[in-house]
């Protein structure tokens, strides 16, 4: 990241994000570790507790598991930063879809606490983009990473 403001705002942002791991695999645990053999084969949670009993194994609704693999870094600060713009959306959606499924409030607070946060999130990546698009020239306005290419005109 070539800009300064904009390299601390994702450093903050990413400090955040692994906070929010922490506040989420906490949430798991806490509505995990009290269940009854019968309730973990009623709900489904057999396959997963096979494999991980309680514990905390970041995995997807789907069932997919947590790869490095869905990282989309490019390399490139455009391509980038609107990456991070979705990711931060796809977020709130999901912490939307949480609360339309939660009736427990020890669940939904921070769920909203959370959601807040990707709201803010994304309007920080916003700012990133910009600062980053006017310190562009303007001919090369999402033409080229500067950084790499700089012998295309």
């Amino acid at each position: 990241m070539p800009y300064a403001k904009v390299k601390g705002t994702l450093t903050d942002i990413g400090t955040e994000e692994l906070g929010h791991m922490e506040m989420i695999s906490a949430i798991v645990y806490q509505l995990t570790r009290d269940l009854s053999l019968e309730e973990i084969k009623q709900s489904g949670f057999d396959k997963y507790f096979v494999d991980h009993t309680t514990g905390i194994y970041p995995i997807a609704a789907s069932g997919v598991p947590f790869s490095a693999a869905i990282f989309q870094s490019t390399g490139d600060v455009i391509s980038d930063l609107t990456e991070d713009l979705a990711a931060e959306q796809k977020a709130r959606t999901t912490y939307d879809n949480i609360l339309r499924l939660a009736d427990d409030p020890d669940v939904k607070d921070p769920i909203r606490f959370l959601r807040q946060r990707e709201l803010v999130h994304f309007q920080r990546f916003g700012e990133c983009l910009r600062i980053t698009q006017d310190n562009l020239n303007a001919k090369n306005f999402y033409a080229f990473n500067p950084a790499f290419d700089k012998k295309i005109k």
